[in-house]
């Protein structure tokens, strides 16, 4: 069974607020053999899968991590919801990779500003805005530049220098809002924080054309990590 399985399966249970014992009555096997199917210790059968998604009311292909859709559905590049109305036919008949990826950037950056939005925390906001604006900053001035003859009169910032500077200020915000989420922190707005809950289930509801972006954002990126990390 791949990692992803584990994974899926003790937060479908966690999402219900179930403990071990009463998934593990309701699909007919021991607590201790579903604690060991949830540490990846062992390796069910494909019968088993199926009785999870029955249960639990998924597809096969979520709980197996192959799509981010708990009803197993592809994402296409129409079914992603606009962040604004500016994508024209042009855009769509030309390579989708670039629009496909805008749309989710937009449609998961609404929804984590809308999270900001909700605590209240003005610095978080900064914080955050900041680090994103950077990023974009960085993305951009690296396209510009590749021209050499490209007029640099816009930029106070010597080309030689951004590079640094943005990973150094990136590195510092990113400190910040870190640090503002964490256990650490001990104000209002964390407390706050703490105490919103949510789960892909409750996102789904909450953010309804979002969702999607968000969760294939979250495939996308963490295949990437793990790539990496297979290997260092």
């Amino acid at each position: 069974m791949n990692r992803d399985f584990p994974r899926i399966i003790t937060m479908l249970r966690k999402e219900r607020k179930l403990s071990q014992k009463e998934v593990a009555q309701e699909l007919g096997v021991s607590q201790a053999l579903l604690s060991h199917y949830e540490k990846g210790i062992r390796e069910c059968s494909l019968d088993f899968v199926i009785k999870v998604a029955e249960y639990y009311r998924v597809s096969c292909d979520f709980l197996l991590g192959r799509t981010p859709e708990r009803s197993g559905a592809t994402l296409s590049f129409d079914d992603i919801p606009d962040a604004d109305e500016a994508l024209n036919d042009i855009e769509k008949n030309s390579s989708l990779v670039p629009y496909l990826n805008k749309k989710i950037l937009s449609n998961t950056l609404n929804v984590i500003f809308d999270m900001l939005a909700k605590n209240k925390n003005k610095q978080l906001t900064a914080d955050v805005s900041n680090y994103l604006m950077l990023a974009v900053y960085k993305v951009f001035r690296s396209l510009y530049s590749v021209n050499p003859k490209n007029e640099q009169t816009m930029f106070s910032v010597k080309r030689a220098l951004y590079h640094g500077y943005c990973d150094s200020y990136m590195a510092r915000f990113s400190a910040k809002f870190e640090y503002a989420t964490s256990l650490e922190a001990e104000n209002e707005n964390a407390k706050l924080l703490r105490e919103s809950q949510y789960s892909s289930e409750l996102l789904s509801q909450e953010y309804s054309k979002e969702s999607s972006s968000l969760f294939n954002l979250i495939q996308h990126a963490e295949s990437k990590i793990r790539t990496k990390t297979s290997k260092s």
